[in-house]
């Protein structure tokens, strides 16, 4: 099962709501955000949850729950604590946060999320992925590099890519959602909260590809 779960984004006001921080933007949404304590540590921030909490959020939150109103079942296998972890070292050394916090709790690289933009997913579509190639994206160069393998989950936002030719692909990813683009990607993430509940609470998170494996959610 998943224990960590690594938001990539760049640290600083200046970077808030550009297309390269769109996990740090789907974090600050999520409707349980209020509920998590994050402290400084492993070069960015951590917060934490048992799973027993988090199928209480997503009851609360409306987000999932069984047919008569109770949390989703959690796995017997499931850890004592599901991990959040914010780089702060920026998009290009992720992954020196990421291990830091992998070995200090001891989480194999199978135990691990990492959410991130995707250039070659249009704005609308989510993906669930996992292992595979890097698609360029430095912040997975990174954590590949430190893990020493590709083997690990990830959520795939689609940012697209600009369709000014003008526009470099540096300077399209550090720029912000216009606000039409915004209300669009609100609308992806309410509907992501559901995968992300999933996949934390399943032993199986390979079963929900097949349906998150490229989904649209709005246009």
């Amino acid at each position: 099962m998943i224990k960590l779960v690594a938001f990539l984004g760049n640290y600083g006001k200046e970077y808030e709501k550009t297309r390269h921080n769109v996990s740090w933007y789907f974090a600050d949404s999520l409707p349980f955000a209020s509920k998590l304590s994050w402290q400084s540590k492993f070069k960015g921030e951590i917060a934490s949850c048992t799973p027993d909490e988090l199928a209480l959020w997503a009851r609360d939150c409306k987000i999932c729950s069984t047919k008569e109103g109770l949390p989703v079942r959690v796995p017997e296998e499931a850890p004592a604590h599901i991990y959040f972890l914010k780089p702060y070292t920026y998009m290009n050394l992720s992954g020196d946060s990421i291990i830091e916090a992998a070995n200090f709790y001891k989480i194999k690289p199978e135990e691990i999320m990492v959410i991130h933009d995707e250039l070659e997913l249009v704005p609308g579509f989510v993906s669930l992925k996992w292992s595979g190639g890097l698609g360029g994206h430095n912040g997975l160069r990174s954590t590949k590099a430190v893990l020493g393998t590709p083997d690990f989950w990830r959520i795939r936002f689609g940012i697209g890519r600009p369709d000014n030719p003008n526009v470099s692909v540096a300077d399209y990813v550090l720029s912000r959602f216009t606000a039409e683009q915004q209300e669009l990607m609100q609308n992806v993430f309410s509907q992501t909260n559901l995968l992300f509940v999933k996949v934390l609470l399943t032993k199986e998170p390979e079963k929900l590809v097949q349906a998150w494996g490229k989904k649209k959610l709005a246009e």
